[in-house]
C-alpha cells in the first residue's frame, strides 16, 4: 500500500490521523484479520519497544510474556504478581494497544499509584502505535499525555488511582498498575468494582510487585491463588527473566539485602522492615484450612486423649481496633503444633473468659497463659476466680497481677528469641493463615519487634507468650523428659545471654564455672556426671541444686 501524503496526526507521520481513507490489498485484509484474532502475533510482528542498550527494537515476547498476553485475552479478571523489571507493564501496554485497535467503541483506563506513572504508560502505547503500519491503525482523533481517542471511537485514559479518577466513565478494560502501592486501594476497589463489572465482557487487569501483606493487592492475589474468586493469578519470578541466575541473585543481595531482594524480586509478601523470622522460613510456611470454624474460632486438630496442650491469650479492648486472640498448642511431641486459634476485635474483655473456657476446656483443660497487661488482668482474674478454671498460669500468690504474665521487655526479648529459634529450626509448626501473615510484617522497631505500620501482631503475641513459656521451669515440669532435654540447650543459652546478670544476688562467687543460676534464682552446682537423681528429678544432667 502506498501511503498518501499529509496523513499523519499533527505532523507526526507515523500516526494516522482520523478521516483518512485507504485502499487495502487482499494481503493487508488477510493480515488485518489475523492480527485481530491473535494479540501475540500482532505484538511480535508490528510493535516496537525502546531497549536501553539497542534503542528501538521489535518487541519479541519472552515465553512468560506470551503466556501473560494469552491469559489476558482468555480471562475477564487477571491479577499478576511480578518480579521487578520483568516487563509486565510493557507487555500490558502491548495488549491494551491491540485491544484498542481491534475493538471499536471501548474505553481503556490505566490507573497507577501516581499519575505520572500512568501517563508514562500512555507514552509507551504511543511509541508502539508509531511502529504499527497505517493499514492496522484506525486513525487518531485526539492524542495528548493523558489520553488517546481513535477514529473507531475507542479511547484510553490515564490517571492516578483514586475514588474519582474514572467517575462517569464506562470502562471496558481497567488496568491497575503497582496496585500494592496505592493508598486507599480498598476504598477505591470497593467503589469501582461494581461499575467495571456491570458489563458482561468488561475486563480487569491488576499487576504489581509485592508490598507486604494485608493490602488489597495481597488479598486479591491470595484469593485468586486459592481459587476463591474469578481472578486468574499469574506469577513472574526473577529466574524467568533472561540473564538472571544464581550469580545475579548473589550480587543483587550483596548490593542490597536478602529481605529487600525477597520483596523486590522474590515475590515475597514480607513487611517493609527486617522481619523477626528469616525470609526462607516464612516462605516455607504453609497455611491449612481449619477442620472446623465458627464464631471466630478455627480448629485445625481436634482434642486427643492423652495429649498435653498449652493455651496462650492476648486481650484487647473490644472496640474493633486490636484483636483479642488465643492459640492452643499441642506440646505432646516435637515439633510442637498449633491446633486451634481465636481472633475477634469486638469481643468484650468481660465476655472473653467465657469464650476461653468454652473452647479451651475440651483440650484436656490445658494451662492457660494470659498476658495480664491492661484488660488482660480482668480476663485472667475472672477466668481464675469467677469461672474457676483451675489451670490458669499464676506467677505468684501475693498480688493480683501475679495471675497471668506481664509482657515486659525481658519477657518479650526471651519470647522473640525463642520463637525465632523454634520456627527456624522446625520445632514449632504453624498452620493458621493469619498467624503466618502477621509474622511476615512483624519487623524490627528500635531494639525490639512489632507489627509494621498498618498491620497487627495480636496472633504473634500469643506465639511470643508460648515461646517464653517453653523456656520456663513450669514448662519443663509440664512436659516429658525428652522435651526437657531437647529444649535445655536453648534455655541455658537464653539464661546466659539475657537472664543471668539480672538473676544474681548477694556476694557469692558468680564467676565459678561449676555453678549457674536458673530463671527461678536457684543456684546449681557441678557434681559427678554419673550421679542419677531419677527420671522425675528436675535437675540438668550433671548438676544438683543447693536443696539436695
Amino acid at each position: 500500500m502506498v501511503q498518501p501524503k499529509n496523513t499523519g496526526y499533527l505532523g507526526n507521520t507515523l500516526i494516522k490521523r482520523a478521516g483518512i481513507e485507504l485502499q487495502y490489498t487482499e494481503e493487508e485484509m488477510a493480515e488485518y484479520l489475523k492480527c485481530s484474532e491473535d494479540p501475540v502475533y500482532f505484538t511480535e510482528e508490528y510493535t516496537q519497544v525502546i531497549s536501553l542498550d539497542e534503542g528501538l527494537v521489535p518487541f519479541k515476547l519472552r515465553g512468560y510474556q506470551e503466556e501473560l498476553v494469552r491469559q489476558y485475552d482468555d480471562n475477564r479478571f487477571n491479577v499478576v504478581l511480578a518480579s521487578r523489571q520483568s516487563g509486565k507493564s510493557i507487555t500490558s501496554c502491548a495488549y491494551m494497544l491491540w485491544y484498542l485497535l481491534f475493538h471499536p467503541e471501548v474505553t481503556v483506563a490505566i490507573l497507577a499509584n501516581k499519575g505520572a506513572i500512568a501517563r508514562e504508560m500512555i507514552s509507551r502505547v504511543v511509541t508502539m502505535l508509531e511502529s504499527v503500519p497505517f493499514f492496522l491503525q484506525p486513525g487518531v482523533k485526539i492524542l495528548n499525555k493523558g489520553s488517546i481517542e481513535f477514529a473507531n471511537d475507542s479511547k484510553i485514559v490515564a490517571a492516578a488511582t483514586s475514588s474519582s479518577s474514572i467517575r462517569g466513565l464506562s470502562i471496558n478494560l481497567l488496568y491497575l498498575d503497582e496496585f500494592a502501592f496505592v493508598e486507599g486501594a480498598e476504598e477505591f476497589y470497593t467503589a469501582t468494582y461494581p461499575v467495571i463489572t456491570s458489563g458482561l465482557n468488561s475486563k480487569v487487569i491488576i499487576t504489581s510487585t509485592a508490598n507486604g501483606v494485608g493490602n488489597m493487592f495481597h488479598k486479591i492475589y491470595q484469593s485468586a491463588v486459592a481459587e476463591k474468586s474469578e481472578y486468574k493469578p499469574y506469577c513472574i519470578n526473577w529466574w524467568d527473566v533472561p540473564d538472571r541466575d544464581e550469580e545475579w541473585k548473589k550480587m543483587t543481595i550483596a548490593n542490597t539485602s536478602e529481605t529487600q531482594f525477597e520483596q523486590e524480586y522474590g515475590n515475597s509478601f514480607l513487611g517493609t522492615g527486617s522481619t523477626l523470622i528469616n525470609a526462607d522460613t516464612l516462605l516455607g510456611m504453609r497455611a491449612e484450612e481449619p477442620d472446623w470454624n465458627k464464631d471466630n474460632i478455627n480448629i485445625y486438630e481436634r482434642p486427643q486423649v492423652g495429649h498435653q496442650y498449652v493455651c496462650t491469650v492476648d486481650v484487647a479492648k473490644g472496640r474493633g481496633i486490636d484483636y483479642s486472640t488465643f492459640t492452643i498448642f499441642d506440646v505432646s511431641q516435637t515439633p510442637f503444633k498449633q491446633v486451634a486459634t481465636y481472633r475477634d476485635s469486638f469481643i468484650s474483655p468481660m465476655l472473653f473468659p467465657d469464650v476461653i473456657n468454652k473452647y479451651v476446656s475440651p483440650y484436656n483443660k490445658p494451662i492457660v497463659i494470659i498476658e495480664n497487661n491492661a484488660e488482660g488482668g480482668i480476663v485472667a482474674t475472672q477466668l481464675h476466680y469467677d469461672i474457676e478454671y483451675d489451670n490458669v498460669f499464676v506467677q505468684g500468690l501475693t498480688k493480683a497481677e501475679d495471675i497471668g504474665v506481664t509482657m515486659n521487655k525481658k519477657t518479650k526479648r526471651v519470647g522473640c528469641s525463642t520463637l525465632k529459634e523454634l520456627l527456624e529450626e522446625n520445632r514449632l509448626t504453624l498452620v493458621d493463615r493469619v498467624s503466618i501473615t502477621e509474622l511476615m510484617t512483624f519487623v524490627t522497631k528500635g531494639s525490639s519487634y512489632e507489627a509494621d505500620r498498618g498491620y497487627h501482631d495480636d496472633m504473634v503475641t500469643t506465639l511470643i507468650l508460648f515461646s517464653w513459656f517453653v523456656t520456663t521451669e513450669y514448662f519443663l515440669h509440664l512436659t516429658d523428659t525428652k522435651i526437657k532435654d531437647l529444649l535445655y540447650a536453648e534455655q541455658q543459652k537464653l539464661m546466659e545471654e539475657d537472664l543471668l546478670p539480672a538473676g544474681v544476688f548477694g556476694t557469692e562467687n558468680i564467676e565459678n564455672p561449676d555453678t549457674f543460676v536458673d530463671i527461678e534464682g536457684d543456684r546449681w552446682f557441678k557434681v559427678d556426671e554419673g550421679t542419677n537423681y531419677g527420671e522425675d528429678h528436675p535437675n540438668p544432667k550433671g548438676y544438683a541444686d543447693g536443696r539436695n
